[in-house]
């Protein structure tokens, strides 16, 4: 099955599951549409809820467009730079290219970054936060859902390496959410005032970290 839009069409994965009592949509990074619905659901009713949630779909194809430019490339703290492959260091910035082996384990580089950098903006925010809370262990690691983690009972937040790729606005503001649970841990109003109160563009931040 293929949805069409435009000049264009988009190749629709049906995974039907026994335990499903609704039907979901979702486009993925390879921009295929996967209709998640259970056994008894037909090729017709399906397409008939494509055809009805048609400008959803194309509204979600566009954002995922989105997020794939911005992930095309080599990122580092909101930069994109031009992959430029040689022989001779394993990695080097210029000014909007970055020089490297063509194996290089990039994913460790960014690690030992985010170390350093994740640390310097965690004791940032921690100092300046408005309510006395206890200094949180601070783990990194690669996350495909979500930007942080908050543990309240090991007092540990852990946050997505892939911030190293953003501006520190972002970073700063995945800590200050992730603090403000070590008081909340929800997302109730008090929290949103809490994280509001300690980080400014709460918004504008939650909208732009969406074309990620």
């Amino acid at each position: 099955m293929k949805l069409v839009v435009g000049d264009d069409s988009y190749l629709v994965i049906i995974n039907r599951k026994r335990e499903n009592r609704n039907t979901y949509i979702r486009v993925k990074s390879d921009l295929t549409i996967h209709v998640t619905t259970n056994l008894i659901t037909s090729d017709k009713a399906i397409s008939k809820l494509l055809d009805e949630n048609y400008d959803k779909i194309v509204d979600m194809i566009n954002k995922q467009k989105t997020k794939n430019s911005n992930n095309d490339g080599f990122y580092f703290l909101g930069q994109r730079y031009d992959i430029v492959y040689v022989t001779y260091c394993d990695i080097s910035l210029g000014h909007d290219r970055v020089f490297m082996k063509k194996n290089f384990d990039i994913d460790k580089w960014y690690k030992k970054q985010a170390i350093e950098i994740f640390k310097q903006h965690l004791d940032l925010m921690y100092n300046r936060f408005s309510v006395k809370i206890p200094y949180p262990d601070l783990r990194i690691r690669k996350m495909t859902t979500r930007w942080g983690v908050c543990n309240t009972k090991s007092k540990t937040v852990t946050l997505n390496l892939e911030l190293i790729k953003r501006d520190t606005k972002y970073l700063d503001y995945v800590i200050v959410h992730e603090l403000s649970h070590l008081i909340h841990p929800n997302h109730s109003k008090i929290f949103w005032e809490l994280v509001s109160e300690n980080i400014s563009d709460v918004d504008k931040i939650k909208k732009e970290m969406k074309e990620f």
